[in-house]
Formats: C-alpha cells, structure tokens, sequence
C-alpha cells in the first residue's frame, strides 16, 4: 500500500481521530542578519580607536558583502585572522596564519593570496599589543 503524501519533505504522524496522516513542517535553521563589510569595519576601527588603540584600513573592499581580514601587531609579530562563520552559521574568527604570530613578509605573502583569490576582501590592521581583538570575537 502507497503511503499518502509520499514525498513530501517533513515527518508523518498519526491523526488523533485516524483518519489521515498529519504532517509537520521540517525546521528550519535561520541564519542571523549579516552585517555590511563596510559598517563593520567603521565599528571595529571606532571600537579599537576608544580603546586607545589605533586601527588603519589597509584595503578596501567591496562595502556590502566583503570578506575581512584583520592584522592584529603585537610586539611579538602579527597575527591574521579571517572571517569565518562556525558550525551554527554564526559569526567567528580563525587564526589565518596560525597560532603563534606572524612576521611581516609572511603576513603581507597571505593577505596577498588571499586578495588574489577575492578581490572584494578588506584588510584592517589593528595595533594590539597583547594580540586580543578591540571588537567581539570568538576565535576558532
């Protein structure tokens, strides 16, 4: 016997009356709202600014939906991060150029890469002595 309804995406459950199956709608994972590249970066360079510590925006990108990567200079180098989001669809951040810091050749040789391959990516530089972030941010 053909099961009713087959097909249809969502679990089938029994009516309470038997009469007919009763389906429910799969849920739906909903993404957060994305913030513009371009918004962010005047957030994040005005944050680091009341901190005391000065911010530069090395290259612009595209100002709705550019990629970012943020340089943070400590006295012990420079550390990238990339904008990534986590397994939830949230908004993170990921050691680029791995967890000890950077000098600046081999930072400036990634964020040349990495620009080849997106041409929309904005690049800020951060002074961050003790290498944390003016802004937010969850670092994978």
């Amino acid at each position: 016997m053909a099961r009713r309804g087959a097909g249809r995406k969502g679990a089938e459950e029994a009516d309470p009356s038997g009469l007919a199956p009763v389906f429910r709608r799969p849920e739906v994972r909903r993404m957060e709202p994305r913030v513009k590249a371009g918004i962010w970066v005047s957030m994040a360079t005005r944050l680091s600014d009341i901190a005391g510590r000065p911010a530069a925006v090395i290259r612009k990108g595209d100002p709705d939906s550019g990629g970012i990567l943020c340089l943070l200079r400590g006295r012990q180098g420079l550390l990238v991060l990339s904008q990534v989001r986590d397994a939830e669809g949230r908004p993170a951040w990921l050691r680029a150029t791995g967890e000890a810091p950077v000098d600046d050749a081999t930072a400036d040789a990634y964020v040349e890469r990495q620009v080849k391959r997106d041409p929309d990516l904005w690049v800020v530089e951060f002074e961050a002595p003790d290498l944390k972030t003016p802004f937010e941010a969850k670092i994978l």
